[in-house]
């Protein structure tokens, strides 16, 4: 089994990105599986063009997109994205979309084929805050997780993909007073305990649980 992790390069203010940083620091095989890590570009439509040919560089079974969420405590496996573009910020490239629509040929949503709430199961039992989202925002996060899906409907059927969002680093909220972090070590361990439950959970489905939220 082969398995695509990416993550995104620093944006905004930050100098540091904890999803790339994280993901170079991941183990080469997890719980049998080869990983294969891929630095993309928080940059829209761009970030897709690499995912996309890594996809058929490397022929993976799944792809777990990594992204950082300043202000969330738990990593967060997504369940859903959504074909929306609006971002608060602009992009590294400068681009900032309003309002838009990600594929006009696209579903307004898709859904994950990752077990989530087996993912979350996973990271708790390694010790570490975790929850299911449902939602990754409407910002670069949101579009390669929709766009990546867009690519299993159109071309890839037999791929299987999703995204997880992790908190900033604490060397990231020196200047942001209240806001919660998480060390990079922890990542790497949360991110590899979900990839550990993505292989145990592979052709069975996620598990049943209590995975939702009131808000």
């Amino acid at each position: 089994m082969k398995i695509l992790v990416t993550g995104f390069d620093p944006f905004g203010t930050d100098k540091i990105n904890p999803a790339i940083e994280a993901v170079k620091k991941l183990p080469e095989n997890i719980a049998g599986a080869e990983i294969i890590k891929v630095e993309i570009p928080t940059i829209f439509n761009k970030c897709a063009e690499v995912v996309h040919q890594a996809i058929l560089d490397n022929k993976p079974d799944y792809v777990l997109d990594i992204g950082q969420a300043g202000g969330r405590f738990a990593l967060t496996p997504e369940r859903v994205a959504i074909n929306f573009d609006d971002g608060r910020i602009k992009d590294n490239a400068g681009y900032q979309p309003r309002n838009q629509p990600i594929h006009e040929d696209g579903q307004n949503a898709y859904f994950t084929q990752l077990p989530v709430k087996a993912m979350a199961s996973a990271i708790i039992a390694a010790g570490l805050p975790s929850s299911v989202s449902t939602t990754a925002g409407t910002y670069v996060c949101n579009h390669i997780m929709y766009q990546v899906q867009y690519m299993i409907d159109k071309e890839f059927h037999d791929l299987k993909a999703g995204f997880m969002h992790i908190p900033f680093l604490p060397n990231q909220v020196v200047d942001r007073p209240d806001t919660p972090s998480l060390s990079l070590d922890d990542d790497v361990k949360g991110i590899t305990a979900a990839i550990e439950a993505i292989v145990e959970r592979d052709g069975k489905g996620d598990i049943e649980v209590v995975g939702g939220s009131l808000h």
